[in-house]
């Protein structure tokens, strides 16, 4: 929707780039709007943009003079958006979540009930992957996380050959995999700093505490809970909370795992910055290499680093152009066409430049 400047509230999200008088936007799409945007936008004289209809705490957009009523006739009358669904699922969830912290049982009818529009909607065009890093705030990071890592997992899943009931549990674990942080402490939760070594093993139990929240209920499958309780191991050994191997790590564990890590790389969070979504994609199946069964890697490079043949790119280098073509195991590392000039980049061969933003 397209708002005039003096009506743009703190927390609305841009929904196309904000152009100045240079070839990159001056605000991307995304952007989740502060006080130094405002500033931006006063400066380069802008007086229109577009943005989402849900703000980043999942409430909708609304004008001075628009009326509740209004609102409600046009969110039924018209479907929603992948957008508009995703933030209505976390403003839900961060009820549930809020609940146990209170010491309610999980509901996991309920939870379920929350997340399978978004699963559905996500596996109809799993683009809007690239966009999941961009929605998520620090101070909601936890919700946005659990929705965005079941998100990822599902469509692993679904790109490993699972059937729909297998991606529904594995759709669960994701979202319930944190679900042992309503027993961590609020204050640990909130920290803006690194974490005391008392703290993190306070945080470490989230894990066993999740598994016991959910191991009574019959709507989960044992390999769900356990993917609960296993999603921080790791494949050489380095893991919590038992230090598992290899096969001892379920497969729904694996998958889990590394889209916990994905999103955690990708996303802002209170101490950490958030790092590209190609450069994270690089880090996991070098730096990380054998933290994870390798075809549990290849699977999420395929899933998010395998572009289509003329999608738009802009790369760290501040470029932009369009992937012409992705060599076979070079799923992050595709030849480039640089828009200006033409010339082809091809990526495989330029160890530091990286894709930095996808458009679709």
């Amino acid at each position: 929707m397209k708002v005039h400047r003096g009506e743009i509230q703190l927390g609305c999200i841009v929904a196309e780039d904000v152009m100045g008088m240079a070839a990159t936007p001056i605000i991307p799409k995304n952007t989740v709007l502060e006080e130094e945007h405002l500033k931006i936008l006063q400066a380069f004289h802008i007086t229109e943009l577009i943005i989402e209809k849900t703000k980043s705490d999942g409430h909708p957009f609304r004008t001075p003079v628009s009326t509740d009523k209004e609102i409600v006739v046009e969110e039924i009358n018209e479907p929603l958006g992948f957008f508009d669904l995703y933030m209505m699922t976390i403003r839900e969830f961060k009820k549930e979540f809020m609940n146990w912290q209170s010491g309610t049982a999980v509901n996991v009818a309920r939870v379920r009930e929350l997340i399978l529009p978004v699963i559905q909607k996500a596996e109809r065009n799993h683009t809007y992957v690239y966009s999941l890093h961009q929605y998520s705030t620090k101070k909601d990071y936890l919700y946005h996380h659990a929705i965005s890592v079941s998100i990822i997992s599902a469509l692993l899943g679904k790109k490993l050959g699972l059937n729909s009931g297998q991606v529904n549990q594995l759709a669960l674990a994701g979202i319930l995999a944190d679900c042992g942080m309503a027993k961590v402490s609020p204050h640990i939760l909130t920290k803006e700093q690194p974490l005391t070594e008392g703290e993190f093993k306070e945080v470490k139990l989230h894990t066993a505490n999740g598994y016991k929240m959910v191991k009574d209920t019959p709507l989960l499958k044992t390999e769900t809970k356990l993917a609960i309780f296993q999603h921080h191991e790791r494949f050489d050994g380095t893991g919590y909370p038992s230090s598992e191997k290899n096969n001892r790590i379920h497969l729904y564990s694996q998958v889990v795992g590394i889209a916990d890590v994905f999103h955690a790389m990708s996303s802002e969070r209170i101490y950490r910055s958030k790092q590209p979504v190609f450069k994270v994609l690089d880090m996991i199946s070098e730096d990380l290499f054998g933290k994870f069964d390798i075809k549990v890697v290849n699977s999420l490079l395929q899933l998010l680093g395998d572009l289509r043949t003329g999608t738009s790119v802009r790369l760290s280098t501040g470029q932009y152009g369009e992937v012409m073509y992705t060599k076979p195991g070079a799923y992050t590392k595709p030849i480039v066409k640089i828009n200006k000039t033409e010339d082809l980049l091809d990526l495989s061969q330029q160890k530091e430049v990286y894709i930095s933003e996808v458009f679709v």
